[in-house]
């Protein structure tokens, strides 16, 4: 059982990286447009990928590694950031849609329009006022933005290994409803 784990966006790559640090996958190889890193969390083997493309063509990625690698969908993690999100607060799917994100159009269009994939969203937040989305999206984080995507890319990490070893489990729930609320003061 192989867990495929692609991502889309610069955040994606910080998660891809830390999970390779933490788990001591190199990140020495190109296949499929890819730079990949074959490893395993525990026991169970595991393929990270960060896809070379234009985001909005990273599916081309994804859907030839699983070929290759024959994952079925609900192997495959998708970890991308997401705009609808706060800053630094994570949600983890089962399974969903595309929004407005074109590269998780491309994901699923690669994978023949199947949706049924596990997703690992991190918050970057909204362009403030009327700034450029791509500005928004090139821009370096403010300090404290920084330190809360640090603790979200700490906390998907060892979200990413709890669903590894133990899939959608009532660990995970609790993971989605403390994000929920990470940054609401009472």
């Amino acid at each position: 059982m192989v867990q495929v784990l692609c991502v889309v966006f610069q955040v994606g790559f910080e998660m891809i990286d830390k999970l390779a640090r933490k788990e001591g996958v190199l990140m020495n190889t190109i296949q499929s447009k890819a730079l990949i890193g074959i490893g395993a969390i525990e026991e169970v083997p595991i393929l990270l990928a960060k896809p070379q493309t234009y985001m909005n063509f990273s599916g081309e990625s994804v859907g030839s590694l699983a070929a290759h690698y024959q994952v079925p969908l609900r192997h495959i993690l998708l970890v991308y950031d997401e705009m609808a999100l706060p800053n630094g607060v994570l949600r983890l799917q089962p399974k969903g849609g595309q929004g407005y994100h074109n590269g998780v159009k491309s994901v699923m269009g690669n994978l023949d329009g199947r949706r049924n994939f596990p997703r690992l969203s991190i918050g970057i937040g909204h362009p403030p006022g009327n700034m450029d989305m791509k500005a928004f999206l090139l821009q370096k984080f403010s300090t404290s933005e920084r330190r809360q995507i640090d603790g979200a890319l700490e906390q998907g990490s060892e979200a990413v290994k709890t669903l590894v070893l133990s899939g959608f489990s009532e660990g995970i729930s609790r993971f989605n409803l403390v994000q929920k609320y990470k940054f609401h003061k009472v």
